[in-house]
């Protein structure tokens, strides 16, 4: 989840697993018609269009640790690093951590905030776990970008990024279901907070890396994802918090 070549590795194996499954549905294209486009822009693209085709791809913006699978308009089936604009059915096959990146151009002392989306859950389950509600927006945006669907390399789901395993611990049935992922992160991060006398650095650090990392280094991790991530986070906290009457 850490660096690009990650990605394509990745990339690579949920396309390998995606053709070996396709190969026994009617109507999904074989593993040989499938290509994959570096643009110049430095989009990635695969699909199954031609060549000449392909350069009337139906995109927007995106970034690529995500992946999205999708069919056009006339039925050829694509993957993207770009959310497809205009077409509903739109599968998240793969999302890494938003404020993960190491290399990340995004000035987050100035990136957009979202302060509206899943309002009374945050706040609901911010009171109910006593965490600050700020905090967990600023966890949400540094997580998933509020991406409800994102889904990560190593498993992990949702707003907050669930591993299957601490989402089973946390009672949480449905990863992807907004509330449930919400009250599941948030019970996790009042959890880590207690634990680490309310360090939110620590707290945050042992949510990206492990508590077991934290630990071990008796402090926050020496990976770079790591110390990135809190370092964002923080900014976002303090960002969210302006932002509270």
């Amino acid at each position: 989840m850490r660096f690009k070549s990650e990605f394509l590795r990745q990339t690579t194996l949920v396309l390998a697993i995606w053709l070996g499954f396709s190969a026994l549905q009617p109507g999904i294209v074989s593993a040989g018609e499938i290509r994959r486009i570096v643009h110049p822009d430095g989009r990635v693209e695969f699909t199954n269009l031609s060549s000449g085709q392909s350069g009337q791809r139906l995109s927007g913006s995106g970034s690529v640790e995500t992946v999205y699978k999708y069919r056009r308009p006339d039925g050829t089936l694509s993957f993207t690093d770009q959310r497809p604009l205009h077409i509903r059915d739109v599968e998240v096959l793969r999302f890494d951590c938003y404020a993960c990146r190491v290399g990340s151009t995004v000035d987050w002392h100035k990136t957009p905030l979202n302060n509206d989306a899943y309002k009374s859950d945050i706040a609901s389950a911010a009171k109910q776990y006593g965490v600050n509600p700020a905090l967990v927006r600023a966890v949400i945006h540094a997580e998933s970008a509020f991406n409800p669907q994102a889904r990560s390399s190593k498993g992990a789901m949702g707003l907050m990024q669930l591993m299957p395993a601490t989402a089973q611990d946390l009672e949480v049935k449905n990863a992807l279901d907004p509330r449930e992922n919400i009250y599941g992160g948030v019970r996790y991060l009042s959890a880590l907070l207690e634990r680490y006398k309310g360090d939110v650095k620590l707290a945050t650090a042992a949510y990206n890396a492990g508590p077991g990392a934290v630990a071990k280094y008796a402090g926050i991790p020496p990976y770079s994802e790591t110390r990135a991530y809190v370092e964002r986070v923080g900014i976002l906290l303090s960002r969210y918090a302006a932002l509270t009457p």
